[in-house]
């Protein structure tokens, strides 16, 4: 049976079922692979995967199918977890992976047992380097020389030979080389599962060179290059630099340092030490405490992969390692596009590493900055851009001319539009701004407000699917501690999707709120030290990210959430009749989905080729806001956040300053004011945006002055279920907006409308204000920009 033919036949409901399992309400469950106190797996039925989001667990950071979650449940290969798989789907009995009577402990190993076993272990893979042809292939194709390099192969066979050795087997059991399956060799004795099978081998060593974990690279086809560390990984490799360090090169992986060890020295103009980082994502804290330890350095030189990926991730460590280095030099190798260390090795003479290196450039962090704590400023590295104001970031062609083009907002709505949102045009925009914040030292937040069925998870969802999803992350629920426990850069420049506000508890709120506003949050925790004691510890989440909310009670949030802004989902007849008509298209097949796909990714390239600028806005100290508006305050700044996000968004149509900060045009005011309008207004109006919507519809629906009205005709008439009409009601009779003038409550309870509001004439006024602020300043633009200084072409 086909992989895809079991994912489609076999559900995770159904494997849950097998294991004993169930999922709460909100489809989460305590992890199985971890101890899990609170749940920390999410199911997603809809996709068929599970992920669990603590960083205890030994899936994180990894979705996982039906075929994955058996293969971890019963710590089964790939191999033999399809074939349960299959077993499950027709019905035929399994053998679950049990240990069998004479199976022994498995307690983890002594340290000095531990890193004794893993030092004769190497020796043993070294060793098999020289009997195995296959393995000798491999490195030749890689272009590594096992007699330059401290390299081993494991061919799955180091325990056959030694069945009787009831040592070797716990040992090997004890860290992780083997694991029992619960079955029977044809010689009757235990079968065990080989870890890194078929692999090459490399040994990761601590600061005083023990070899505490092993690292190992599969030698199969291509379509098959997977990585593998031994459990509870630790140590570096080659090993930790010398404490004489003055130039480290760090290089994304184990391989790639391994390629440059082999070089002689006298090829290079300079000495240097090197450490290789696990993966774009490997930089862990050993290698930090490692690199800060060296009192003699001076330059940490980032050799990482000419890719998207590394050069986003040299960005986001160079960033974390000047902030805590400040008097370091961070540079870079530009290496070729699509290249590695080890591809160039292959390709070319070994010259071309020096030549590169010589050529590095230095990155450039700013890393001061002013943050304010209890209203005193204390000053405190950190740094500014560290992802996504490279430079150096690939240009798509097809979203460069686009953002080049005229009536940039006009074009990019439509293109929203196709990409599955319908109407909106106003709130889909402003939520498109705030989104793409996430790439700014102050991002902004939106709480979407609507009726339970309204679309508004459906409209921040979509918002999400066109930002570069490396950079999302959706949340259906978040619990008290759960973000205190992300690590320290985990959500910086990232984009946080919320599908319902609602039902965070209190001190979840509580973190969100406290997040936004200081855009860190900082707990003591417990931890063990090496002797296994308990000590308590100061720990840091930094969170540069924007947000996007659905809730139903959004004023209540908006207050406690510093730069968020509330929009409204348009609830009226005509917006129903538009979803509605899309619906019918698309089933009726005049709607391609794959357009949709195409349009969504295309959207994707724009957002990727915009840059990080700081915007000066030389027309700020002329722009106002009408007296009518509460809040005013929050909202001027609030305002003057969206002229800079559609700056930023024309920044190929814009000029720089000579120190390279945008300059905001006319235009960009213009705009933002149209897209902005909206939430200006409820900030004006004492009715929040479902609530005036409603309101709306009832005086149309009423028509005139001292006429009366029961519910039950209101809510047939407007379509509004028994719950929302009964809150709606309720906060209107307190804001005196209507009166009950008599009835019954069996008959039915009379109403009046006891103030009629003229909200299209407010509407009106506010709209004049504004585009007459801006004819003024059309006027005057040319003295404004006179004043500011040189500008240079972007």
């Amino acid at each position: 049976m086909e992989i895809n033919e079991i994912k489609q036949q076999l559900t995770i409901g159904t494997i849950l079922q097998h294991y004993g399992l169930k999922a709460d309400k909100n489809h989460r469950l305590n992890c199985p692979f971890h101890e899990d106190k609170t749940p920390s797996m999410q199911v997603y039925y809809k996709t068929q995967t599970a992920y669990c989001f603590s960083s205890n667990c030994k899936t994180h950071g990894k979705s996982m199918d039906v075929i994955d979650f058996v293969m971890h449940k019963d710590n089964l290969d790939k191999h033999e977890a399809i074939l349960k798989c299959e077993g499950l789907i027709n019905g035929k009995s399994v053998i679950l992976p049990s240990r069998s009577i004479n199976s022994v402990e498995t307690h983890p190993l002594p340290f000095a047992d531990k890193t004794r076993f893993l030092g004769n272990m190497f020796i043993y893979f070294k060793n098999a380097i020289y009997n195995s042809a296959s393995a000798k292939m491999y490195l030749e194709q890689r272009n590594l020389d096992y007699k330059k390099i401290e390299v081993g192969y494991n061919g799955g066979q180091f325990h056959h030979g030694a069945r009787k050795d009831e040592t070797l087997i716990k040992e090997c059991l004890q860290v992780g080389l083997l694991t029992e399956t619960g079955k029977l060799s044809k010689t009757g004795e235990p079968a065990y599962n080989t870890f890194g099978k078929w692999c090459i081998c490399f040994a990761l060593r601590n600061k005083e060179n023990q070899i505490t974990g092993l690292y190992f690279r599969s030698t199969l086809d291509k379509k098959d290059q997977r990585h593998f560390y031994l459990k509870d990984r630790s140590g570096l490799y080659p090993g930790y630099p010398k404490a004489d360090t003055r130039k480290l090169i760090l290089t994304e992986a184990v391989i790639d340092t391994a390629s440059l060890l082999q070089l002689s020295p006298s090829l290079f103009t300079f000495d240097f030490q090197l450490l290789a980082c696990y993966g774009t994502n490997g930089l862990t804290e050993e290698h930090l405490t490692a690199i800060k330890e060296l009192k003699e350095l001076e330059e940490i030189i980032f050799f990482f992969d000419g890719d998207m990926a590394g050069i986003e991730a040299v960005n986001k460590y160079g960033a974390i390692l000047k902030e805590r280095l400040p008097k370091i030099a961070i540079s870079k190798v530009e290496t070729p596009e699509n290249e590695d260390v080890n591809s160039l090795l292959q390709g070319h003479e070994p010259g071309i590493i020096n030549a590169l290196l010589e050529e590095r450039k230095e990155i450039e962090i700013q890393t001061t900055e002013l943050i304010f704590s209890n209203e005193n400023p204390v000053e405190k590295e950190k740094p500014s851009e560290p992802i996504n104001s490279s430079t150096d970031k690939p240009i798509n062609q097809n979203a460069y001319d686009f953002l080049k083009r005229k009536n940039l907002l006009h074009n990019l709505n439509k293109e929203i539009g196709k990409a599955g949102i319908v109407g909106e045009e106003n709130s889909r925009l402003l939520l498109f701004l705030i989104t793409i914040s996430y790439l700014n030292k102050q991002p902004l937040h939106a709480l979407v407000q609507g009726t339970s069925g309204s679309g508004k998870t459906h409209m921040i969802s979509r918002i999400a699917d066109m930002m570069p999803q490396e950079d999302v992350l959706r949340f259906t629920r978040i619990t008290e501690s759960s973000l205190y426990n992300w690590g320290e850069y985990d959500l910086y420049e990232k984009i946080i999707i919320i599908e319902d506000l609602d039902g965070l508890k209190e001190d979840a709120l509580y973190a969100l709120r406290e997040f936004i506003s200081n855009q860190v949050l900082r707990s003591s925790v417990t931890i063990k030290d090496k002797k296994g004691n308990n000590k308590s510890t100061k720990k840091e989440v930094k969170g540069q990210f924007s947000s996007l909310s659905a809730t139903t009670k959004g004023e209540s949030y908006e207050d406690n959430m510093s730069r968020s802004f509330l929009l409204a989902v348009d609830e009226s007849k005509e917006q129903t009749k538009r979803i509605i008509s899309y619906q019918n298209r698309r089933n009726a097949g005049e709607i391609d989905p794959q357009e949709q796909h195409k349009t969504i990714g295309f959207i994707q390239q724009v957002v990727r080729n915009l840059k990080h600028y700081e915007v000066i806005n030389p027309y700020a100290t002329q722009l106002h806001l009408p007296d009518k508006v509460h809040k005013v305050r929050r909202l001027n700044e609030m305002y003057q956040s969206v002229i800079k996000q559609v700056t930023i968004l024309n920044q190929y149509q814009r000029k720089v300053t000579s120190d390279n900060r945008l300059i905001t045009e006319i235009e960009d005011i213009e705009q933002a004011t149209g897209v902005l309008f909206e939430s200006i207004i409820l900030k004006v109006d004492e009715l929040d945006g479902s609530l005036r919507q409603f309101f709306e519809r009832l005086k149309k629906h009423v028509k005139q002055e001292n006429q009366e009205f029961i519910l039950r005709d209101v809510r047939q008439e407007l379509n509004v279920s028994k719950t929302q009409i009964f809150r709606y009601v309720q906060t209107l009779l307190e804001l005196e907006y209507i009166k009950q003038t008599g009835g019954y409550t069996n008959k039915g309870i009379k109403y009046k409308i006891s103030y009629w509001d003229n909200y299209q004439k407010l509407r009106a006024e506010i709209k004049n204000f504004l585009m007459v602020q801006i004819e003024q300043l059309k006027k005057e633009g040319k003295q404004v920009l006179e004043h500011h200084g040189t500008l240079k072409e972007h």
